[in-house]
């Protein structure tokens, strides 16, 4: 089965790209590595991901700027653009393929307790590597912001660039006051709608949930998934940003170029360049404007301390010289984490199993010629649902519960690329997944909205190639605990609803491998559970804090600007003083977006005159 699979991707993608071939007049087509790198640029832009991308775009509109866009890796995946296949691209080349440190309260399942970290090597980043799920966050957690300093982040400030980036294809929603049309990120719904999706809108109705607009006036209520695709297909911010700006002569974008320091002058604490490595040579370029980071929340700070920036003790153990002691770079890292492997059985055959009903030669066809199929699915994710635990005032529309559903679940493609993607071991696959492989089910993932648990990166030696040290510290704090028993509760209550009866919906009830010894069905249990089986979002935050000069912990100010550093701007998630509650990848283009502004208010008021594309 698994050859199949992997012939079935490989038929479609060639299919896809004859019919969607490059030439010259063509937006999507394939951005040209650089090759003639000049020495020196205004703008040097580290990071073409969820945020580069966009500073990149939107800087070269002036045509009087020249602009060297860093990228790692290379062309996004070909196969990648099938949105049901995105757990297949995790664990390769373009994959980070980050482990964290050994955990104590979460993973303890996973091969040496540590939890898988998938982050996008590629144009695009994790744009091209997530699950494409389009989800802003709620708008106190932009007024939140704002309140304690941000001036300009209220989400007053931010919907404006959310709505500039955006073209919605929903034409219920797309251009009104909640929604853009025309952006150059396409936002839309899978080209697929199975009976349990209906399934999971109704079953949040009978317990007395809107079916809503996610990001429009109101966050909680349950409904299908926002996703950033195009006509079926992934629209990650390179094919959104880049592809349609490739052929700008002051935009250069150089692949396979590893970022080793930002070049400061010790003296003057000023940004000055940057040096990488490309193809085994070293290249040594100068920045004349600014220097802008956008490596993201685990790769930002880790160059920062190879530049010498960051806590001056940890930098001296290492053999790094500082330049400048900044503590607080590298911490207040946090991120989203649930429960992984909940499965529902049902009687039905209703859901996305590959073996049966995708890896067919009349589903490929309908998928790559009309877009539509269960391949269309965001990850799989056919629904999302707010809702709000005990611990939530229910009367105020701040959910800290969030929920994914699948209409499949681990089991549902033979365990050929999910179970590794999630961290499953062979023990916990054979005892616990094998027995119902490719039964007809549906999984929720739930997590818990707003964790207060804090945890850091390090850098584990002074070699640029070496991964970072990665802590979350997850659960530390043990409320974050308690809101994820709640999720996983209210999970069980959506299953017994009349909506999901109806297809014969039963929770598999078989112990998880370990927690035997437990209860079942008690908070011990579940606790258990949730800590073996513990799964990561990606939505990480913090590590470059944003923040007022009145916050010591602060690492930039609410302009990006470094604090202590001239000529150097971070724009990623690490700038985000808390996490968004939602997926970030929305946000982090929103901050894109944003920054580009703020870099144009710099420069241009120091040109009047400026000459634009």
């Amino acid at each position: 089965m698994l050859q199949f699979r992997e012939l079935a991707i490989a038929l479609t993608s060639a299919l896809t790209w004859l019919l969607l071939s490059d030439t010259p007049g063509d937006p999507e087509g394939y951005v040209q590595d650089a090759t003639n790198i000049r020495t020196e640029y205004d703008f040097i832009i580290i990071g073409a991901g969820s945020a580069g991308a966009v500073i990149a775009n939107r800087l070269s509109e002036i045509a009087d700027w020249n602009i060297l866009l860093l990228e790692a890796g290379g062309e996004e995946s070909t196969a990648g653009q099938i949105p049901l296949f995105a757990a297949a691209i995790q664990l390769s080349s373009r994959d980070w393929q980050y482990k964290t440190t050994p955990q104590t309260k979460s993973c303890l399942g996973n091969v040496n307790q540590q939890c898988l970290w998938p982050r996008g090597k590629m144009l695009g980043g994790s744009s091209s590597l997530n699950y494409m799920l389009y989800v802003r966050g709620n708008k106190r957690d932009y007024n939140k912001w704002r309140d304690d300093g941000n001036v300009g982040w209220g989400y007053d400030d931010v919907l404006p660039y959310f709505l500039k980036s955006e073209d919605n294809q929903n034409p219920f929603l797309a251009g009104t006051k909640y929604h853009g049309k025309g952006g150059y990120l396409t936002v839309g719904e899978a080209g697929y709608r199975s009976p349990l999706g209906a399934a999971f809108i109704q079953g949040g109705v009978e317990m007395g949930y809107e079916n809503r607009d996610y990001n429009g006036e109101f966050q909680t209520g349950f409904m299908f998934s926002q996703g950033t695709v195009r006509r079926g297909s992934r629209c990650s911010t390179s094919k959104a940003f880049l592809r349609p700006v490739r052929n700008r002569k002051n935009l250069h974008i150089s692949m396979y170029s590893h970022v080793t320091k930002i070049l400061i002058d010790p003296d003057t604490k000023e940004a000055t360049g940057v040096m990488f490595e490309k193809q085994g040579t070293i290249y040594v370029v100068r920045a004349t404007k600014e220097v802008v980071l956008s490596a993201g929340s685990i790769a930002s700070p880790q160059i920062l301390m190879l530049s010498g920036v960051g806590p001056a003790d940890h930098l001296i153990k290492k053999g790094i010289t500082p330049i400048l002691d900044q503590p607080y770079v590298g911490e207040n890292l946090h991120d989203h984490i649930g429960l992984i492997g909940m499965v529902f059985l049902i009687d039905k055959p209703y859901s996305v199993v590959s073996a049966s009903r995708v890896m067919s030669l009349p589903v490929l066809l309908n998928y790559t010629l009309f877009g539509g199929t269960a391949m269309s699915l965001l990850g799989g994710v056919e629904g999302i649902a707010f809702v709000n635990s005990k611990y939530a005032d229910a009367n105020d529309d701040w959910p800290d519960i969030q929920l994914h559903f699948g209409s499949g679940s681990d089991v549902s493609d033979d365990g050929t690329a999910v179970r590794y993607a999630h961290g499953t071991t062979d023990e916990v696959w054979n005892e616990y997944f094998k027995p119902i492989i490719n039964r007809d089910t549906w999984t929720i993932f739930p997590y818990f909205l707003r964790p207060k648990s804090r945890g850091n990166i390090r850098l584990r030696s002074s070699d640029p190639y070496d991964k970072p040290l990665i802590d979350p510290n997850y659960y530390s704090d043990p409320d974050d605990m308690k809101v994820t028993i709640e999720a996983v509760k209210i999970s069980l209550a959506l299953s017994k609803t009349d909506a999901f009866q109806k297809v014969g919906t039963k929770f598999y009830d078989k112990p998880y491998p370990g927690c035997e010894d437990k209860d079942l069905w008690t908070d011990e249990y579940w606790e258990c559970w949730i800590k073996r089986s513990s799964f990561t979002l990606a939505h990480t935050v913090g590590t470059c804090k944003m923040g007022p000069d009145s916050d010591p912990t602060a690492v930039v100010d609410p302009e990006l600007n470094f604090r202590g550093i001239k000529n150097l701007r971070v724009a990623d998630t690490s700038i985000m003083p808390s996490v968004p509650s939602g997926n970030t990848n929305a946000a982090t283009i929103m901050v894109g977006e944003k920054a580009s502004d703020l870099i144009k208010k710099t420069w241009l008021l120091k040109k009047k005159t400026v000459n634009y594309y």
